[in-house]
């Protein structure tokens, strides 16, 4: 199974100021972010992919800290590149233990997607089928 996870809560789009690919998680994104070590205990993962930007990154940062992984940074994960890019890496993964972490839209990847909250994962296989969403 493969795991795709939309980042945690960040500050307010409006309220920042500067790159918004610098913008952080905010309290509740980061404690979502430390929920999802044990939430995902269960599950196999061999390698996590973000997109760049720091919200995405920190909301998967407890977790390859807790299982000695890297996460690696793509730039097709980006919130305007995901539409391309994000797709076809969704699908080239499918069904390996990879958990990937983007941005809201990225889950039209998948068939029969539910509604995509912030810091939620849905949990798919090789034919690009939800299984769960956590």
């Amino acid at each position: 199974m493969t795991l795709l996870v939309r980042h945690a809560r960040a500050g307010s789009r409006k309220r920042w100021r500067g790159d918004d690919l610098l913008r952080p998680l905010d309290e509740d994104g980061l404690r979502r972010a430390s929920e999802l070590v044990e939430l995902l205990a269960g599950y196999e993962i061999t390698s996590i992919v973000s997109s760049p930007a720091i919200r995405c990154v920190q909301t998967v940062e407890p977790l390859a800290l807790a299982r000695g992984l890297v996460v690696e940074h793509r730039a097709g994960l980006g919130e305007v590149e995901q539409s391309s890019g994000g797709r076809d890496l969704v699908r080239a993964v499918a069904g390996s233990a990879t958990l990937i972490c983007g941005h809201g839209g990225l889950e039209h990847s998948l068939s029969g997607a539910p509604r995509f909250r912030k810091g939620a994962v849905l949990v798919f296989d090789e034919a690009l089928h939800v299984h769960a969403t956590l």
